[in-house]
């Protein structure tokens, strides 16, 4: 599905004077995985359209054949697949995730509620993401998951438990994935009884819950909501294909073009996602503007123009935990110091990003606090300085840090050296063509 391409070991970024033009995004990779799982478990085929070509979605293909589920490619932007109606017609399997969490989480789920007996795995970093208050939540109503290497993290011994659950609880304040997870088996388990999650302690990422909640719907389950502390599924209802679902582009992947048109001119357009989008994500260009930036929205656009040196912004980022790291490097040419609050989650994702991005805008001359659930960016006095940036094996980190090559309103950018560019196929395999696309230098690299 993914076409295999050269990467170099390191790639050279020049630094870019004025970025202009429009952007076709990727599909979303956190309604792709989704709306997989949920097409495998539904009575009936349905068709996906626009579905991300990434290497998380290849990892959730590749489970999802393993254990037995039909699909088919139809050409570039279009696949099939065929529901096995809750069941897996597959009861073993050994199963690779890779470090993809939008596919382990909610398959571990749904694999200890219908049952078998399946390991999953992954690379060194998911065995160091945290997935314990799930599993613990699972094990509560009787599920059988066992840990085969460090307690309270991948990999995963899943063998036929005896489900029992009526109510369950699980942290929100690790990972909106978990409840996510519970949400999309909680139908699988409200056979004859309806299934209450309840939330423990404040819920991180709320849009992606709401993207969760509304693609159930799509496929035909509604869920009941006391806020968000507690969520309902009443007993008997079924995912059932919708016929054919398109896939949102990627609103996470917006932010660093949108970003761009704020810092160099511009305006640049992104296509794919737009005003009415179930991306919580969209929301980066409300922090854009209360940056001073000028934004645009269509139906299925949004435009960033520069308006001058970026504001300074204190804001709470718990709602966009994954754009706000594009906001880190924008603020390398804001008027002031930036304090992006209420991030912690940033330590349990590709990488530990708090301590990375602290490492690397230090390189580019900022001054940086890092704290447990904060970060404060001062930028440098005039320049930005020539790098060269470690990605962590972080997707979102090589997309960020290809921003400082950018001149900006009052502070010039620089040449910008991206170790291990590769990075980037978890999500946007052709990010740095793209990139270059918008560039009004011939040769960016």
């Amino acid at each position: 599905m993914t076409q295999q391409k050269y990467y170099p070991q390191h790639l050279d970024l020049h630094p870019v004077t004025q970025v202009e033009g429009t952007v076709r995004l990727p599909g979303s990779k956190s309604i792709s995985n989704r709306t997989l799982l949920l097409a495998a478990l539904a009575g009936g085929s349905t068709t996906i359209v626009d579905l991300l070509a990434s290497d998380d979605t290849m990892v959730m293909l590749g489970a999802l054949h393993s254990l037995g589920i039909e699909w088919e490619q139809i050409d570039d932007n279009t696949h099939i697949v065929h529901g096995a109606d809750g069941v897996l017609p597959v009861h073993e399997a050994d199963l690779f995730m890779g470090n993809a969490g939008t596919a382990i989480r909610p398959l571990t789920a749904a694999l200890a509620v219908i049952g078998g007996d399946y390991t999953l795995h992954g690379v060194s970093r998911m065995h160091e993401r945290p997935i314990g208050d799930l599993v613990d939540a699972l094990n509560a109503v009787g599920a059988q998951i066992e840990y085969t290497g460090e307690e309270g993290f991948p990999p995963l011994r899943i063998r036929r438990g005896h489900i029992h659950a009526q109510r369950m609880s699980v942290r929100g304040n690790v990972s909106s994935q978990f409840l996510t997870a519970l949400l999309m088996a909680a139908p699988l388990m409200a056979r004859e009884h309806p299934v209450s999650i309840d939330v423990e302690g404040e819920l991180i990422s709320k849009p992606y819950i709401e993207i969760t909640l509304n693609l159930m719907r799509r496929f035909g389950v509604t869920v009941e909501q006391d806020g968000w502390n507690s969520f309902t599924v009443a007993a008997g209802q079924r995912y059932t294909s919708p016929g054919t679902i398109h896939v949102e582009g990627d609103a996470s992947t917006a932010s660093y073009f949108l970003a761009a048109g704020a810092i160099a001119g511009g305006a640049v357009r992104v296509l794919g996602v737009g005003r009415n989008s179930i991306q919580g994500d969209v929301r980066f260009a409300d922090a854009l503007e209360q940056m001073g930036v000028t934004v645009t929205r269509g139906d299925n656009w949004i435009e960033a123009t520069s308006n001058g040196v970026l504001k300074a912004i204190d804001a709470d980022f718990n709602h966009i935990p994954d754009a706000a790291m594009t906001i880190a490097v924008a603020a390398l040419y804001a008027d002031g110091t930036s304090t992006l609050r209420n991030i912690a989650s940033w330590r349990v994702k590709e990488t530990d990003r708090l301590a990375a991005m602290a490492i690397e805008l230090r390189k580019l001359g900022a001054t940086v606090e890092e704290g447990a659930d904060y970060i404060a960016i001062t930028p440098p006095a005039e320049e930005i300085h020539a790098a060269t940036i470690d990605t962590y094996d972080d997707h979102r980190m090589a997309m960020c840090f290809s921003l400082a090559s950018l001149d900006g309103k009052g502070r010039r950018g620089n040449a910008m050296r991206i170790n291990d560019p590769k990075c980037v196929a978890k999500t946007f395999p052709d990010y740095f063509e793209a990139f270059a696309s918008i560039a009004r230098e011939k040769e960016l690299f």
